[in-house]
Order: C-alpha cells, then structure tokens, then sequence
C-alpha cells in the first residue's frame, strides 16, 4: 500500500483505551492512517481547523465538547467534514444518534460499551466499511435547515397534483429501502406523505438492534402518517409507515386474509439484517396489485436482487434516488445499472411520484 494513498482519519474518544483500540482496529486496515486522536469535540475542533481529513470517527458522550456540540461547531463555521458516529444502543444513545445525523453525521457505528469487544470481526467489519465508504465519499453540502412549513406545503401541492391521476387504481404498497444517510434523507420523504395516502408503506433502514424505534418516533413526529417500528403481526393499514426492527428480516405476508407483518431470522443477506430483499420478495405472494419499489441512499447493492425477483410476479413501479442528492449513491446506482429503474429523481421529489402512483383516498 503506498503511504500517501492511505486515507487520514482523527479519532475522537474521550477513553484512552478506546482511542487505542480504535487506532489499532484502523491502522491495521492498509487503506487507512490514524492521522490524529482527541480526546474531547475542544481538542477535534481545533484540529480541523487547522488541517483536513478524510473521515472522523466521533464518540458521542464527551466532557469539555461532546459530539453534539461539536457538529453544530461544524455547521456553524461551515467546515466539511466526513464524520462517523460511534454510538451505544442505549434509548439515550440512539436518539441522540438521530440528533447526529440530522446534524450532517454521515453514518454511525454501535460501539460496544467495552474497548476490547471492539476487536471483534463484526465490529471491525462495520466499522472499517463504513470508514471506506465515507473516507472516499463527496464532502457534505452544507443545506437548509429542516423546515416543517416548507415539508407541509410540498405536500398539499402533490396531494393538489394526484387528485387528477387517473392510472391509480388496484391495490397499491409503496416499498422503500435505505441505508447510508437514510435517515436523514427520509426527512425529506415521510413527512410530505398525506396521511390519506392510498396504500400502506413498508420500510427498510439498515440499522443494528436499538435505533430503529429512535428513527420511527422521530420521523413519525414531523409527519401526517402514522411512522411506527413493525411489530411481529401487524396489519398493514393505508396511511401508515412500517420500519422493519433492526436485527431481524421483515416480510409481508398473508393471514386470515389480511396482509401482516413477519419477522425472520435468517443470517445476514448483502451483509445486512434487515435487509430489504427479502422484503421485496415477500411481496411477489401478496394480494397487491402493484408494488411501487424506492430505493433511497446507501452502500451495496441491497434492493436490486429482491426488485428483480419481485417483477418476475408483480407489476412493479421502480423510483431511484438521484445521485447528486445521495449522500452514498451506491443501492440506487446498482438498481439504475441493472435497468430495474421507472423513474430517477431528486431526493425532494420522491414523495410527490409517490403520491403520483398510488394516490389518495
């Protein structure tokens, strides 16, 4: 490995042991050089200041400055910075993971609550990919602050727009899958949907055991529709968001004739758990009778595989993020490029082709 190809990387953890098995976990990495460590946001600000990396690894729960603190710091004087949370699956913890990334965190690793668990492979594995992806990703754009208002009256204009569709008829669901920087960017989508939309919606975030609930209470109080973390055996109602629970593989199936919600236990598929082929596949059964399939920002190629499959029995409606407005533009990339996509569009028009498709009621 060439020296001046390794990607520089600033570590901050308040523990000492933390910041040195981290290192360790790093450097043993050819791809990257740890190429500074700070024990608070203080120290990590003053760095950046001063010098650029190509990724951060930031703890969350910090003295002096902790990680909140300091990405509003990054806001506030426009610095670009690549930043990795490295966060506990505590209640606390996954809700201030959110808070991260609503603050232009682009991913987040669960750290185990003891340094040496971190030398475990899975660990590693996590946080050495993400790493990756980050480190040669496109620098964040410093965008508008979320803004409700603005949210709402996108969504009354496609809600004025699809009362004159007329190709929405049939039984509709709407399937959505992300993954890096997805939860933010569903920002952009759940709170423009009507809560009479026309279908229930079904989603896949790739996200370990403990956040997923985190990411349905927030996304359900910024919008209409009702956002909630799937449940073994929930029905599926019109106007509703299901995020599929993070450790288990969510699919649709069929009971008393109604369509409910199934959790499996198979390994990990494309890497993840959940993983939203088997989402889409459980739908080629179900009594829909389409499938409008959005695949959103995220590494790998999740998505492609079970929206191939899903054709093969469904008609299937297929949206695709823009590349420009992914933060990680590799799962629609791999849906583009296998010819699966209806539609490409920007992340702040998803909703409206979603509206567009299925309607309201």
């Amino acid at each position: 490995m060439n020296l001046n190809s390794q990607k520089r990387i600033l570590v901050v953890d308040d523990s000492a042991l933390m910041r040195r098995v981290l290192c360790d976990i790093i450097n043993a990495d050819g791809r990257f050089v740890v190429e500074d460590t700070a024990m608070n946001g203080q120290i990590a600000l003053d760095y950046v200041t001063k010098k650029k990396y190509d990724a951060i690894v930031l703890d969350v729960n910090m003295p002096v400055m902790n990680g909140i603190e300091f990405l509003k710091e990054l806001q506030k004087r426009r610095i670009p910075a690549k930043v990795i949370m490295a966060s506990t699956d505590t209640t606390e913890g996954a809700k201030v993971t959110m808070d991260c990334l609503d603050l232009g965190a682009l991913d987040f690793v669960h750290k185990p609550n003891q340094a040496m668990d971190c030398r475990n492979a899975g660990f590693v594995k996590a946080l050495t990919d993400i790493l990756a992806v980050a480190a040669n990703g496109k620098e964040p754009k410093f965008e508008k602050p979320f803004d409700l208002n603005s949210v709402k009256r996108d969504k009354k204009l496609a809600e004025i727009v699809s009362r004159s569709v007329t190709n929405v008829s049939g039984k509709k669901i709407v399937a959505i899958a992300s993954s890096t920087g997805g939860p933010k960017a569903l920002q952009s989508v759940i709170p423009r949907l009507p809560k009479n939309l026309n279908a229930p919606v079904v989603l896949v975030q790739h996200m370990p055991v403990g956040f997923t609930k985190s990411l349905a209470d927030r996304l359900d109080s910024l919008s209409d529709v009702a956002v909630s973390e799937a449940a073994e055996g929930d029905e599926l109602v019109k106007g509703h968001v299901y995020i599929a629970k993070g450790g288990a593989h969510m699919n649709i199936v069929s009971k008393a004739g109604k369509s409910v919600i199934h959790f499996s236990d198979e390994p990990t598929r494309e890497g993840v758990k959940p993983c939203a082929n088997y989402m889409y596949e459980s739908l080629a059964n179900s009594p829909y009778d389409q499938v409008v399939c959005v695949v959103m920002t995220g590494m790998g190629q999740d998505g492609t595989e079970g929206v191939t499959n899903l054709k093969k029995n469904k008609k299937v409606h297929v949206i695709a993020q823009q590349e420009a407005s992914c933060a990680v533009y590799g799962m629609p990339r791999a849906v583009v490029n296998a010819g699966l996509a209806d539609q490409v569009v920007d992340l702040n028009t998803i909703a409206q082709e979603i509206i567009m498709n299925v309607g309201t009621n």
